[in-house]
């Protein structure tokens, strides 16, 4: 075999494993997962590669799962907020969605009424559109008083079972109340807070998965 033999079979060969590699990708598109939330889902203080859905995908992958996670997280944001551009984040058309608001509804010291009543049409509108849905809870601050934390902190459990969702009852659950997990404001969590985060959520939303997988013709 002449070198310009050989080196137009190796050009082939690299052709065909370029064509195989799309066509594999095109045939097996990412699962797609928005996380609906405020700044801990945004990554609020963090650099790209160290907020919630970027360490999230990755962790997911490396367990060998095929996943976008869709970074919906809007900093400041209330379940109000949520709800008003919940439209507009769908029409990435995600299969599944973590939803994690409510925590500036707290420290605003939101009506739990509001609160509830928003989550409800949200929930609602993600079940009506027949999307597995995570439900991320969230717990009152101290300072308000026992009855609006046992009022809030209600919700998100009561909520699940009502619309039968997963719920993973505290999104900061291990990383609330520890320095060395959180950046200087004591709110939101640092790198490897995140990451701890992620690694306890790692099996609920794995079931969000199982979920979708069990919904695909």
């Amino acid at each position: 075999m002449t070198f310009r033999a050989r080196l137009r079979r190796l050009f082939g060969m690299v052709l065909l494993t370029i064509i195989t590699a799309t066509s594999s990708a095109q045939d097996n598109p990412p699962v797609r997962i928005l996380a609906m939330g405020d700044s801990l889902t945004a990554g609020y203080g963090l650099v790209n590669g160290e907020g919630f859905t970027s360490q999230l995908q990755e962790l997911l992958r490396s367990q060998g799962h095929n996943v976008e996670i869709i970074n919906g997280g809007v900093s400041g944001d209330t379940t109000t907020g949520g709800l008003a551009r919940l439209d507009w984040a769908l029409a990435d058309q995600p299969a599944a969605v973590i939803l994690a608001l409510g925590a500036n509804d707290g420290l605003r010291a939101v009506d739990p009424q509001l609160t509830r009543a928003n989550l409800t049409t949200l929930l609602e509108k993600l079940t009506a559109a027949r999307l597995p849905v995570l439900l991320v809870g969230m717990l009152a601050p101290p300072n308000l008083g026992q009855q609006y934390e046992q009022s809030f902190n209600a919700i998100y459990p009561e909520l699940a079972e009502q619309f039968e969702v997963l719920f993973y009852p505290f999104f900061l659950e291990g990383v609330a109340a520890r320095p060395e997990l959180n950046q200087a404001d004591g709110i939101h969590p640092n790198p490897q807070g995140v990451a701890l985060i992620v690694q306890r959520m790692l099996p609920y939303v794995e079931q969000l998965l199982e979920q979708v997988s069990a919904q695909t013709p």
